[in-house]
């Protein structure tokens, strides 16, 4: 264990009660929770001062939250700022606002210009009408990786002063003391340049649940995506790698945003990777499984089956095991578990297996759980902060993405892949089901741009979608799958009603959906030919991280996906098209 950094930081509440205790007027935006920020007006306005303090984070929706009073209005017609690509992003910060307004007709426009202000104009069922501005102060600087972005900042108008100056945030100072110490150290040129490069937070916000699905208000949440993301930009140039390179190797980066009632505190150090096991090690109903398995489970319920077991060893030394059960009918490959993070595909991958174990002459491979070390991280960081989409799980402990290791490379680079590789060998099976999920609710990187570099389109819930990649002269066969999938998608209780309930909502915030509907299902369908199998079917439920009826609902349509693709690929083979 090697100490890099450790700072503290004076909260911005305490130093604005400190700074305009003589004042008459504050108004200030700062990242902090509610209930944090009525504090400090109180205590303002004990020394005199006539303060409100607003949130620097979603600057629209907390007016709505905070400050709005929608009885009596029938319309609300809201002017959002154009002033950088992408042209929806102060229409993006406005989610969830679509679901939170109730009967009220809802109208956004975009406004171009240089401004900074949301226009609000509440149209009253008495004929009144009401016109706001909201501001939403952001500042235009260079990022870590020298990209120019605009990002929400903290700001400050005192005694009547209209316009104000930007006021850097402790939430803002922490991530760039942060950002910088990691630049600077010496990490020497190999990579992986660390086992765990851990980064301990300890902020004093509350999260804040919103009355629409899985959505939450969580600044703990945002910094640890702005970190994780933002590092491995950071070694992404130091590698000479593009930005969004998915084979870059630095080693387990791991963000721990932890709550506090004390100080903001940073401490960053490496350590040796982590072999801790199962925190909750219970053992629950495959079918009705609440929440994810411990991986003891995970291993149990793959022993269940019969046939041929193989594996491989993670970096960590954890072991990554699969089964093949060979039949008579044509050979499917199954897998979930690659991004660890996303859990209901290890379920579905498990009782999708179960099920064919129960036919006579299924053939298929299952690896449930390509990623055991990611899925250790996600459990440990899941007892402080369990609803949290926690994206350091997604990669591997050598921080890559495992599907894009090449398959010249030795056995041990290889690792988790090799079991996907000897799945492919054994099995020669020219469909491949790939189980994987999203974030369950709005992802942000604030301090970097607000949209997530390289995962716009992902930044928004939008329903169980699928992705298809395939090589040539498999369109007719992509087409055919595609439709006997969704139609039998479509016959599992309350999927459709979900999906048609987020997709109005992202439709509205996105301004775009990129898939075509094929039987009421979002699909996306690409000429790719990195993968051995023909066909990949790629399955995206927003399950990052979920819990209780909607876990179920999560891995049952991962579970039924896989059934329906294996059943309609036994028939497009009889057809000759493989």
């Amino acid at each position: 264990m090697s100490l890099i950094h450790e700072e503290r930081f004076e909260r911005t509440l305490d130093a604005l009660v400190s700074r305009h205790a003589g004042a008459a007027r504050l108004e200030a935006w700062t990242f902090d929770d509610l209930e944090s920020r009525r504090e400090t007006e109180r205590r303002l306005a004990e020394a005199g001062v006539k303060a409100r303090i607003r949130s620097a984070y979603k600057p629209l929706l907390h007016w709505f939250l905070e400050d709005a009073d929608l009885s009596g209005v029938r319309s609300i017609e809201v002017g959002y700022p154009v002033v950088a690509p992408p042209a929806n992003r102060f229409l993006l910060e406005a989610y969830p606002l679509a679901a939170l307004t109730g009967d009220a007709e809802l109208s956004f426009t975009a406004i171009e210009g240089d401004g900074l202000d949301y226009i609000v104009e509440l149209g009253y069922f008495d004929g009144r009408k009401e016109r706001q501005r909201v501001f939403a102060p952001n500042h235009l600087h260079l990022d870590f990786v020298a990209e120019t972005v605009l990002s929400p900042t903290g700001w400050e108008r005192v005694d009547g002063d209209p316009t104000g100056h930007r006021l850097e945030t402790d939430y803002e100072r922490l991530f760039a003391s942060a950002m910088h110490a990691v630049v600077t150290h010496d990490w020497g040129s190999e990579e992986p340049y660390f086992d765990e490069l851990n980064v301990r937070v300890r902020l004093p916000i509350d999260d804040q649940r919103l009355p629409h699905g899985e959505e939450v208000l969580s600044l703990r949440e945002a910094l640890h995506e702005d970190i994780y993301f933002s590092l491995l930009e950071v070694f992404q140039l130091k590698s000479a790698r593009p930005l969004g390179d998915r084979g870059l190797k630095p080693g387990q980066i791991v963000p721990e945003i932890l709550p506090s009632d004390g100080p903001v505190e940073l401490c960053i150090e490496t350590r040796p990777l982590s072999l801790r096991g199962d925190p909750t090690p219970e053992q629950q109903r495959l079918e009705t499984a609440e929440r994810p398995l411990s991986m003891a489970q995970v291993r149990a319920e793959l022993g269940r089956l019969d046939g041929v077991a193989f594996q491989a060893l993670s970096r960590a030394g954890r072991l990554v095991e699969a089964r093949y059960i060979e039949g008579g009918d044509v050979p499917v490959m199954i897998s979930g578990g690659q991004h660890a993070n996303e859990t209901t595909g290890v379920v579905g991958a498990l009782r999708a297996a179960h099920v064919l174990a129960e036919r006579s002459g299924a053939h298929f491979t299952v690896a449930p759980l390509l990623n055991p070390d990611g899925y250790a991280l996600h459990q440990r960081l899941s007892i402080d902060n369990p609803r949290h989409m926690h994206h350091a799980a997604r990669y591997t402990a050598l921080g890559d993405d495992l599907d894009y290791r090449l398959r010249g490379e030795s056995e041990e680079r290889l690792g988790e892949k090799r079991v996907r590789i000897e799945a492919e060998r054994l099995s020669a099976a020219k469909l491949h089901v790939n189980l994987h999920g999203y974030p369950s609710h709005e992802w942000t990187r604030p301090l970097s741009g607000y949209v997530p570099r390289g995962f716009a389109a992902w930044t928004l819930p939008k329903g169980f979608f699928l992705i298809v990649r395939h090589h040539p002269d498999w369109e007719q066969a992509v087409e055919q799958l595609l439709d006997e999938v969704t139609s039998r998608l479509g016959r599992v209780p309350g999927l459709l009603a979900f999906n048609q309930a987020q997709i109005r909502c992202y439709q509205i915030h996105a301004k775009t959906m990129e898939f075509r509907f094929i039987n009421g299902f979002p699909c996306l369908v690409l000429l790719d030919e990195r993968d051995s199998a023909p066909i990949t079917l790629i399955t995206e439920y927003p399950d990052e991280t979920i819990y209780g009826e909607a876990f179920i609902a999560g891995h049952t349509a991962q579970m039924e996906t896989v059934l329906a693709a294996y059943d309609a690929f036994q028939g497009i083979a009889a057809d000759g098209l493989d």
